[in-house]
């Protein structure tokens, strides 16, 4: 049986580039339950181990990035318990996996993680990430994709003659730390003046970061430049919240001299 020390838990590991069950490292309760005088399937107590995801992703059929919050629940009395790196690790290696819906993507992950555990596991859907801020969300948007890195600037374009005054959100912006490999997640307002700005090119564009490596607030300047370059707004306020490492959140924001600062607020998956 597996072994604590035979984990990736403290170990430098490589962040999955495919779907991979393999990465779930089960180990055995009873190891630490001798311990506590506890042996045989009689427990003296009933219970689960609760799991809450705020950056669980994968790709639709088209490509398009999918983004949720999730809650997993284990019995107390599986026979195993799942080292929590390679739960990150397993779930990291959904990100480039296609499924045909939200449903095949929990039934593969009850599968697996039921089969480490070695009792049936629970997940459920909680709420999806939404966009960041008031304003549009621009993530239904039905399209395909199938370029995720390097940040693709051709993708922007804007029509001079319908000028507009709007906010454009997203909650699939993510790209990897140039240090460590990390996924970074964040969600995305963008508010300008100016000429409408195409809202699938502009989709299309933020998921092309999705391999990228970048440092948070070097990814929001880019975002800045290129939309100045690309669309010419009069306005423009870029702003992203990201998800929390180590117990810190970073929320970059960058705009033309003279916009208000945006408000302090957290975006659902911090």
């Amino acid at each position: 049986m597996p072994a604590i020390e035979h984990s990736p838990l403290g170990r430098e590991v490589a962040y999955p580039q495919r779907f991979d069950a393999g990465l779930l490292y089960p180990i055995p309760r009873a190891q630490g339950r001798a311990a506590l005088g506890i042996a045989g399937a009689a427990l003296p107590f009933v219970g689960n181990d609760r799991w809450h995801a705020y950056e669980l992703s994968w790709l639709d059929a088209r490509g398009k990035p999918q983004v949720a919050t999730a809650t997993f629940e284990v019995p107390a009395d599986s026979p195993n318990l799942i080292e929590s790196k390679s739960f990150k690790l397993y779930l990291n290696s959904c990100n480039a996996a296609r499924f045909p819906g939200a449903d095949a993507l929990r039934m593969q992950v009850e599968a697996d993680l039921s089969a480490a555990a070695g009792a049936p596991v629970s997940m459920a859907f909680g709420l999806p990430a939404m966009r960041a801020g008031e304003g549009d969300s621009i993530d239904a948007l039905e399209i395909d994709i199938d370029r995720y890195g390097p940040p693709d600037a051709s993708q922007l374009a804007a029509d001079a003659a319908d000028d507009v005054a709007e906010t454009l959100a997203s909650a699939l912006l993510k790209s990897n730390c140039p240090v460590t490999g990390q996924p970074d997640w964040a969600d995305l307002a963008i508010a300008y003046s100016g000429p409408r700005i195409d809202r699938a090119g502009l989709l299309r564009y933020l998921v092309s970061f999705r391999d990228h490596a970048e440092f948070h607030e070097q990814c929001v300047e880019r975002i800045f430049i290129d939309l100045m370059a690309r669309c010419r707004p009069r306005s423009l306020s870029v702003q992203a919240r990201y998800t929390r490492r180590g117990g810190l959140d970073i929320n970059p924001w960058r705009a033309t001299p003279g916009e208000p600062a945006p408000a302090a607020n957290r975006s659902e998956r911090q």
